[in-house]
């Protein structure tokens, strides 16, 4: 059975970091992109940022310079680090893995993604 497990959010003041963790069962990460979303309240989910099989990466623009994504093949989890945490950070943050053919370093799109974690919940605020 696919499931992605989000984990690691939490409350932190602006300027903190997180890292938030997605575990992987089911299958090899290392075979798909993996993206992580977010969703603000009274927002659409959007992207953040995605992992290529060959680990190239991308960003979207406001998160570039203060988000890190990265995988461990190992345990079979990717993780995306945050620095420099904004309250516009707020929100849910979640995991997905890419359907088919993912071109690394593109922007990446909702409806291409599928076996969508729970989320967790990251609040920047002091």
């Amino acid at each position: 059975q696919v499931q992605l497990v989000e984990s690691g959010g939490g409350l932190v003041q602006p300027g903190g970091s997180l890292r938030l963790s997605c575990a992987a069962s089911g299958f090899f990460l290392e075979y798909y992109a993996i993206g992580w979303f977010r969703q603000a309240p009274g927002k659409e989910r959007e992207g953040v940022s995605c992992i290529s099989s060959s680990e190239d990466v991308y960003y979207e623009e406001s998160v570039k310079g203060r988000f890190t994504i990265s995988r461990d093949n190992v345990k079979n989890t990717v993780y995306l680090q945050m620095n420099g945490l904004k309250p516009e950070d707020t929100g849910v943050y979640y995991c997905a893995r890419h359907y088919d053919d993912y071109v690394p370093g593109t922007p990446i799109e909702l409806t291409d993604f599928g076996s969508w974690g729970q989320g967790t919940q990251v609040t920047v605020s002091s």
